[in-house]
């Protein structure tokens, strides 16, 4: 099964493009029917982590996934699973 992974250490203090990087990986889980998004926030502080869980509790974000799963084994992982059903929109 394909997955995507995005890791956000990179830009972790960067709050206009942690958006962003999550709209685009949504974006392009679509595009291209992916089933699995693999989310790194990292362990730190749990700062960036809220931050992301906040972004994907959203209305609007919410609806375009199928659930969220906070990784058991690993803090600072989480998953994001998809079902492509052909109403998906991100905007």
């Amino acid at each position: 099964m394909a997955k995507l992974t995005l890791d956000l250490h990179d830009i972790f203090n960067k709050g206009d493009q942690i958006e962003a990087a999550l709209n685009n990986i949504m974006r392009e889980a679509r595009d291209k029917k992916i089933l699995l998004v693999e989310i790194i926030p990292g362990k730190g502080s749990g700062v960036l982590k809220e931050r992301v869980l906040k972004f994907f509790q959203q209305k609007h974000i919410k609806s375009q996934y199928h659930r969220l799963e906070k990784d058991s084994k690993n803090f600072g992982r989480l998953w994001i699973h998809f079902r492509h059903n052909g109403n998906m929109t991100i905007a």
